[in-house]
């Protein structure tokens, strides 16, 4: 008997461990073959998709995206654009007014599953697939699909005759497999927000009118016979012919292509083993489009160096769409802007290309990790490229602030499509996850911030890294436990403010006196100057850290004993007589968002510090 107890209690051991199996992840390789009739702004398709189960679950069911579909009066994009109290000012009520020749659609006419016909639904901008044939863990099926399309009237991101009089941008244009990962199937309608795609290859053909001149994801194949910049041998096109580009974009979740008459072709070299191409109408500012170039150039050798090498060989800057949109190894940008927005605008787009395009987060989920980390490099970059800025991350910080006291923000727990208003999402996503990482850096020190940054990126690149996947990488890069900043600063809403209650003379030593008013506990640097123009940093630990930052920002640093987070005070004293001080300030450098900055220093101050300046700076 009790043998028998020992075996059963020994194979369910066995079995639990078997079940905790490394994170997985779908694959897909897409084959497409397009005919496009320019003409009458539709097209017709053909999809071979094979498709690799990883999973240790059988699926009986699959799930497209139909993307174009939402652009028809009636959609879930158009009733939510014209119910939320702050509408997109591009979409507004603009889908409901649309004609039908001006509507975008995804008809598919077949689909086969492993050369069966299958049942399916069309359902808003999904694709609902009831499956004949079981898709088992660790099996690869292939389906085949017919499909046809029309290019709506550029309303969002994608479609026909933009307001800049680009004739196609064609992104979300295909029928797309959704994502099935660890927490099961994200078919989520689209109402404009964020995206979420399968790892894989494409293989896609492309015919089309031959005055277009096409620029899309991935690697063309037939350069020779298609020109338009392409190549430097002269090619020539009779009018009225149509071309076939044929693209390869390996190891990526998404494929987009551009179509316009007027395109000017610039490729410039990154280095050996990148080219950057731009696609611009001449007609449009060539000349700004010209001195951004080189500046678009320099930030890809600021990120490789900063954040990790970018792994492709190509990336496309495309003048289309209505903003910036980040998709695989290019973007989609207005191009008609001064010189400061064309750069800005190029640099966060291009940046995504770390921050979603190869750490491919469910930015639907959490957009802050896309939308805010893509920030916080972009104040890197434009720092460098523009160096009379002021601090970098000021603005994200100053832009979450004024959400918190508008009473909107929401916690960045919130899915993008469902927070209430489009400045929460926005302010929270873009503003806030940079500030995140700002405040990370404060909290664990700068240097442990990079070097986590670049361990991040080298570990989950061509992954879905989740928050917790990184909260490990910098718990194991700083020694510090960090799962309370990402419950209360991701999870909540709880604010940080901390102030200086009161400094007490004490014969010949000074009594410092905190108060922890807001929510949110932290670490603090409180900085002394002494008129003799040296500077103490007295470093109090968070108990929660379990140990302390290591930062070489002050000539001297004093580790003062933890602060507990339930103890709304805490005192220390330092060695100096009240006279010798000249100001005593909270974390000068500004990196913590206190809601409320104004009484972080002594003497008080109403107005924001000065730009903060370290004693001294180790790289």
């Amino acid at each position: 008997m009790k043998f028998n107890f020992i075996v059963l209690a020994m194979t369910a051991i066995s079995l639990q461990v078997s079940a905790q199996s490394d994170r997985w992840q779908q694959r897909v390789k897409y084959q497409m073959e397009v005919d496009f009739d320019a003409a009458k702004h539709q097209y017709k398709g053909k999809q071979k998709l094979i498709y690799s189960n990883n999973s240790p679950d059988t699926l009986h069911k699959v799930f497209y995206h139909l993307y174009l579909n939402a652009f028809q009066p009636g959609s879930q994009m158009d009733v939510r654009s014209r119910t939320i109290s702050d509408p997109d000012p591009r979409v507004k009520d603009r889908i409901s007014k649309l004609t039908p020749s001006e509507i975008g659609y995804e008809k598919v006419l077949s689909l086969k599953h492993n050369g069966k016909a299958v049942k399916y639904e069309v359902v808003g901008t999904i694709l609902e697939v009831t499956l004949k044939e079981k898709i088992l863990p660790k099996t690869q099926h292939t389906f085949e699909m017919d499909f046809e399309a029309q290019v709506p009237i550029q309303i969002r991101r994608t479609g026909r005759d933009n307001a800049e009089g680009i004739d196609y941008s064609m992104a979300q244009w295909y029928p797309k497999m959704s994502e099935y990962d660890y927490e099961g199937w994200h078919a989520n309608p689209y109402i404009a927000r964020e995206f979420y795609g399968v790892w894989g290859d494409f293989d896609v053909k492309l015919t089309i009118d031959a005055s277009y001149v096409v620029a899309a994801s991935g690697y063309l194949q037939n350069p020779d016979k298609i020109g338009h910049g392409y190549t430097q041998k002269e090619v020539k096109h009779k009018p009225g012919d149509k071309l076939t580009w044929h693209f390869i974009a390996p190891e990526v979740h998404d494929f987009m292509w551009a179509a316009d008459r007027d395109y000017k072709h610039d490729v410039i070299k990154v280095d050996d083993n990148l080219d950057m191409h731009f696609f611009y109408q001449t007609d449009t500012l060539a000349n700004v489009w010209k001195e951004m170039e080189p500046l678009a150039v320099r930030c890809f050798k600021i990120m490789n160096e900063k954040f990790g090498r970018y792994p492709y060989k190509q990336y496309s800057v495309i003048q289309g769409g209505d903003g910036g949109m980040e998709y695989a190894m290019a973007t989609l940008i207005t191009g008609r802007q001064n010189l400061g927005g064309l750069v800005s605008v190029t640099v966060h787009e291009s940046i995504h290309s770390w921050f979603q395009q190869i750490l491919g987060t469910n930015e639907s989920k959490y957009a802050w990790m896309d939308e805010g980390f893509t920030s916080y490099a972009q104040n890197i970059v434009m720092a460098e490229l523009f160096p009379s800025r002021l601090d970098a991350q000021r603005g994200s910080t100053a832009g979450y602030r004024n959400l918190v006291k508008s009473g909107l923000e929401e916690p960045l727990t919130t899915h993008a499509d469902h927070f209430n208003t489009n400045r929460a999402y926005s302010t929270a996503s873009y503003a806030k996850g940079a500030v995140f990482l700002n405040q990370l850096g404060y909290i664990i020190g700068s240097q442990k911030l990079e070097s986590g940054m670049k361990r991040y990126y080298n570990e989950w690149k061509f992954k879905h890294p989740n928050p917790n996947d990184l909260k490990r990488i910098m718990e194991k890069e700083s020694g510090l436990e960090l799962d309370w900043y990402w419950e209360d600063f991701v999870g909540t809403t709880k604010t940080i403010d901390y102030g200086i209650k009161e400094v007490v003379s004490n014969a010949a030593k000074t009594t410092v006196v905190l108060e922890k008013i807001g929510q949110m506990p932290m670490p603090l640097d409180v900085v002394v100057s002494y008129k003799d123009g040296s500077q103490e940093n007295f470093n109090i630990p968070l108990e929660l850290m379990r140990g302390e930052k290591s930062e070489a920002m002050y000539s001297k640093t004093t580790l003062l004993n933890d602060w507990g987070w339930t103890y709304p005070e805490y005192s220390f004293t330092i060695d100096r007589n009240l006279a010798d001080i000249e100001r005593i300030v909270i974390d000068p450098s500004q990196r913590m968002a206190d809601i409320n900055p104004d009484n972080n220093s002594y003497p008080s101050i109403s107005k924001e510090l000065p730009r903060f300046k370290a004693d001294k700076v180790v790289k």
